[in-house]
């Protein structure tokens, strides 16, 4: 499986929970922006609250963005596949 390094950039309240501007994440390609999340709150366990409802779905009042772009307005919103290019 092919793997690629994501750098996640985090703003605002979630910067102190995270405890840096820019965490970098280990992906296999084909990752999905909702996969990706997955992941970070895998690894960051205390983001769960701040990212996910009880169904694991994305709070609405978040934001989360691929190469500038909500991911809520693009075209596959949550199941855009990431690239190791994008800027999240």
């Amino acid at each position: 499986m092919e793997v690629m390094l994501m750098r996640v950039n985090f703003y605002a309240t979630l910067r102190p929970i995270v405890g840096q501007k820019t965490v970098e994440l280990s992906l296999p390609k084909g990752t999905t922006a909702i996969q990706l999340v997955h992941q970070f709150v895998d690894d960051y366990p205390a983001m769960r609250k701040e990212l996910l409802d009880e169904n694991g779905n994305f709070l609405p009042h978040m934001k989360f963005f691929v190469n500038g772009r909500e991911a809520v307005y693009l075209p596959d919103k949550f199941d855009t596949i990431i690239k190791p290019e994008d800027k999240v």
